[in-house]
């Protein structure tokens, strides 16, 4: 018996209505120490899915931990692109286990989640575990996260994946969310985001702009 291929997407790739992005705990304190990955890409990686969550108009939750009294305030990528955003913040470093957080999740109403934070093995594996257990479709964007250690890192992704997590990418999940680029309406708003933060695809796109006219 052959099969029949049609034109549809497969379900687990990600749509802008159909999941909320949370981002945890993107803050000074937390990046001092971070050694798994270079934190201006890490920065980088922050703005990509701040600036598409925006674009796109992906619900998005943002918490913090101990802002005022030990960790301190958020990357720039993020309260530039949601300056006047909600911002939950905690004293638990599992954000799951602290009700106001969990209060807007349920809120936003989505079962599909897009999760990251700083540290990888704490304050993004706590909540990617939990959700996971509770029914969460998790998707984890390994490179918005961070840890003291590569092994640190690699080892909490693995147990996140193991867990049944979708390990993405920040520049995956800002292509992803527009995969065809007949869609126009966010068409400058994703070239956009990858001239700024994209490396070597972004200055590509910019080269092909100024040197030939394309957008």
């Amino acid at each position: 018996m052959s099969i029949k291929a049609t034109a549809k997407p497969a379900d687990t790739l990600l749509s802008p209505r159909d999941h909320a992005l949370i981002l945890i705990d993107h803050q000074s304190q937390m990046a001092f120490n971070t050694k798994s990955i270079d934190l201006t890409g890490l920065r980088a990686n922050v703005g990509i899915l701040a600036e598409t969550a925006k674009g796109f108009n992906v619900p998005t939750i943002i918490s913090t931990i101990s802002k005022d009294s030990f960790a301190g305030p958020l990357f720039d990528e993020i309260t530039e692109t949601f300056p006047n955003a909600e911002v939950t913040d905690r004293t638990t470093s599992n954000a799951w286990e602290d009700k106001n957080f969990i209060a807007r999740v349920n809120a936003v109403g989505k079962d599909r989640l897009v999760m990251c934070g700083l540290w990888t093995s704490v304050c993004c594996n706590g909540p990617v575990l939990s959700a996971l257990e509770q029914g969460y479709e998790v998707y984890v964007v390994t490179d918005a996260c961070g840890d003291t250690t590569e092994e640190a890192h690699e080892r909490a992704v693995a147990r996140m994946v193991q867990a049944g997590a979708r390990p993405i990418t920040a520049l995956t999940y800002l292509l992803e969310l527009q995969r065809d680029w007949a869609r126009l309406e966010t068409y400058e708003i994703t070239t956009g985001i990858a001239r700024k933060y994209g490396g070597a695809f972004g200055i590509g796109i910019n080269y092909a702009k100024t040197m030939f006219g394309h957008e």
